[in-house]
């Protein structure tokens, strides 16, 4: 693991990272979706895409990466263009899951010459449920009486027990439509989502596919964590599209 400071907008960001396969001359950027860190996706991908340098990395906030203010996406998007400038560092593939593919996803529309490999990444609002409407309700009707703190209790799983600096950037992020600028893509991407997944739904990834034209989908049998069962169907998958 190493540690590399990057300053953005004034602040000090310290961000953890780790390259595996350093000799590869492409380079694969993973990233993890929101609670997670990059263990997580080492985890899954660690003896896979033998012949890419991996570089995983813990987004601000998350794992050993620092935060100083709460963000939002497109702060993510500027903090890791920083970083890859800092490092010097060319990317030919991004690859993400969740919020990490929305991240992932944003940096392709600027990284033009790169591939794009999306997990169930977020972007895409679902519907909401009528509880999760009735407790947006009743947490907005708290915060006018001065009871705002309360926010855990009425927080969704990936937004509860979070510092109020985190809670902030959860918010900021978590109902993003991105729909408009993934219909701007035209990197080559692959798509890969699980078919029981609750987070992001399957409905979420056929309508990426039909927005991303250049696009292959692969919905695969398990939840949201899928990818830790299928990490060699995926790096398959890119492997032959390489050699395209």
């Amino acid at each position: 693991m190493a540690l590399t400071q990057i300053n953005y907008e004034g602040n000090a960001y310290n961000l953890s990272y780790e390259m595996i396969n350093p000799d590869q001359k492409k380079t694969l950027l993973i990233l993890h979706g929101w609670g997670a860190n990059k263990e997580l996706m080492k985890q899954a991908f660690e003896k896979q895409f033998h012949n890419f340098c991996h570089l995983y990395l813990d987004l601000p906030g998350f794992g050993n990466s620092s935060i100083v203010k709460a963000l939002k996406s497109n702060d993510y998007v500027n903090i890791i263009k920083e970083f890859l400038k800092e490092k010097k560092i060319n990317i030919d593939v991004f690859l993400g899951h969740s919020f990490g593919g929305k991240i992932a996803a944003l940096l392709a529309l600027e990284f033009k010459n790169s591939k794009l490999v999306l997990l169930s990444n977020s972007g895409i609002l679902a519907p909401k449920s009528l509880k999760v409407r009735f407790k947006i309700i009743v947490f907005k009707f708290l915060k006018t009486i001065g009871l705002g703190r309360f926010y855990r209790y009425f927080a969704s799983k990936d937004g509860a027990n979070l510092s109020p600096l985190m809670y902030q950037t959860f918010k900021n992020v978590v109902d993003e439509n991105m729909s408009h600028l993934f219909s701007k893509i035209d990197t080559k991407t692959l798509i890969f989502w699980g078919i029981n997944d609750q987070a992001t739904p399957l409905k979420s990834g056929e309508t990426m596919h039909h927005l991303i034209k250049n696009s292959q989908f692969y919905p695969l049998d398990g939840d949201h964590f899928f990818f830790l069962k299928h990490a060699a169907f995926i790096a398959e998958k890119l492997k032959d599209d390489n050699a395209d």
